[in-house]
């Protein structure tokens, strides 16, 4: 068996929680998870769950990632067997458009579309359309997702975390995330929506 697929998913409590990571107790065994946005968004809410769960091991590390949904799994498969695509940039797709979003710019071959998430460039938004077009235009994944707001508290602060775990550089986080408020005024966006705005700005 893969060791990528020997932990197939946790199922605990949710003792730690950040847009871009959770920490999942498993009968006092805690798993260090590597998550999205999308999957944040829908635990952010809730105290206990199951994540499903894919293995990165590399030279230089073993990284383990949760996911709400099977199908965002699935999608995250997909995106890393694409030449030029590593976890940390699916990961950063995921949290950047909902799952749905990412499927249908690839089988309309919206590659535009695709370049607006950092770290995918012209020549990858082709590539994934070219290899996975076919693949996601044959599979059914119109379920439902669950949503969820974000708890009603300062989030600029956890924004800028978020930002800086997936891999962006602080001060360029800290402009981004600043243009976004500023542009919003008043009328400051939830922690998501900040988020996937911030990564728009980079």
């Amino acid at each position: 068996m893969s060791f990528q697929y020997m932990i197939a998913f946790v199922r605990g409590n949710f003792v730690h929680k950040t847009p871009a990571q959770v920490v999942v107790d498993v009968n006092g065994v805690g798993y260090d998870l590597h998550i999205s946005l999308h999957t944040y968004s829908s635990i952010s809410n809730i105290d206990k769950g199951q994540l499903f769960t894919y293995l990165h091991i590399t030279e230089n590390a073993q990284t383990l990632y949760g996911f709400f949904e099977q199908s965002e799994k699935e999608l995250f498969l997909q995106l890393i067997s694409v030449s030029g695509i590593g976890a940390s940039t699916a990961r950063m797709m995921l949290s950047g458009m909902k799952p749905e979003e990412i499927v249908k710019a690839i089988v309309q071959g919206n590659a535009k579309l695709l370049e607006s998430i950092k770290g995918i460039g012209r020549k990858t938004a082709e590539r994934l359309i070219l290899e996975l077009r076919e693949k996601l235009a044959k599979q059914h994944m119109d379920s439902p997702l669950t949503t969820t707001t974000a708890a009603h508290q300062p989030v600029e602060n956890d924004a800028l975390q978020a930002l800086v775990a997936l891999g962006i550089a602080r001060n360029a986080a800290e402009t981004a995330v600043q243009k976004v408020l500023k542009q919003h005024g008043d009328n400051a966006p939830g922690l998501e929506q900040l988020i996937k705005s911030a990564l728009k700005n980079l």
